[in-house]
């Protein structure tokens, strides 16, 4: 497994260098990356694993949200780790081009660290003899002048590209606001 327990916690560190009022929110995250180490990337850890999530955004301030088929919820891109990711934006940029068709060398990164890191819950899959546990997204924000998608059928319906503030989570929409206000 290409990401490691190591990175995973320097980037933690990377973000909460910028984002200090979320170390308690994030102490969970921090257990998980303690107890599970190097499997902290495997999708069978199920005390939790990371995901990784593009926040794609052109230069009038829109969004892309893609409509995820299982799910039918509107989502960022995004997903699991694999193993030929070797960073946690790697994984991001992979996942948006799979889901999207927009490649990497279509989008900018808008900083190393993760624009937000959401801790959630997933619900047990007794089809994918999966327990409930926790997903920790790791979302980078990305920028782009491309409009048109090329939509991962299997796993997306449809997309749309949604001003930020229509972002519900926070602290997601305002920290996506005030990057759409400094570009």
């Amino acid at each position: 497994m290409s990401i490691t327990a190591q990175h995973v916690s320097g980037t933690v560190a990377a973000y909460l260098a910028d984002h200090p009022d979320e170390k308690n929110a994030l102490s969970i995250l921090s257990e998980v990356i303690e107890q599970a180490g190097n499997t902290i990337a495997s999708r069978k850890e199920f005390r939790g694993h990371v995901t990784a999530g593009a926040v794609l955004v052109r230069p009038d301030g829109r969004v892309l949200t893609i409509e995820h088929r299982a799910l039918r919820k509107w989502l960022l891109p995004g997903g699991h780790v694999e193993d030929s990711d070797a960073t946690l934006q790697d994984a991001a940029l992979r996942e948006l081009a799979e889901e999207t068709g927009i490649s990497s060398d279509q989008v900018e990164p808008s900083a190393d660290a993760p624009v937000h890191i959401d801790v959630h819950s997933i619900p047990a899959n007794d089809d994918k003899g999966e327990p409930e546990h926790l997903h920790f997204d790791f979302r980078f924000l990305f920028r782009t002048t491309v409009d048109a998608v090329e939509l991962q059928e299997e796993e997306v319906t449809n997309y749309s590209w949604q001003f930020a503030d229509a972002l519900t989570a926070e602290p997601l929409r305002s920290r996506v606001m005030a990057a759409v206000t400094r570009s």
